[in-house]
């Protein structure tokens, strides 16, 4: 059973930095696809970011461009989202989800970790 844990929320100040953890298992992981999600309280879930197992290739929400930098480290099954420049919209339940990359929709989803950020 896939399981998807992440960690590193927090407490930030505007212009801080944060870096998300998920760690996956429960499966080989080599033509998944990782992703982020976000949702602010009163709004809909969102697309942050994701990444290609297999061929590494990335997306990002164009919100978080030049700011958000998505990562994988196949070794430790662990997906990373490094986040600099942080506002105060950037304040949500962050979580990690993942699909295999024949699927359309995420089927894997973590229980997310709280990102606030204070002005």
């Amino acid at each position: 059973q896939v399981q998807l844990v992440e960690s590193g929320g927090g407490l930030v100040q505007a212009g801080g930095s944060l870096r998300l953890s998920c760690a996956a298992s429960g499966r080989t992981f080599s033509t998944f696809i990782m992703g982020w999600s976000r949702q602010a309280p009163g709004k809909e879930r969102e697309f942050v970011a994701a990444i290609s197992w297999s061929g590494r290739t990335t997306s990002y929400a164009d919100s978080v461009k030049g700011r958000f930098t998505i990562s994988g480290d196949n070794a430790k099954n662990t997906v990373y989202l490094q986040m600099t420049s942080l506002k105060p919209d950037d304040t949500a339940v962050y979580y990690c989800a993942a699909r295999s990359e024949e699927r359309p929709k995420y089927d894997y989803w973590g229980q997310g970790t709280q990102v606030t950020v204070s002005s």
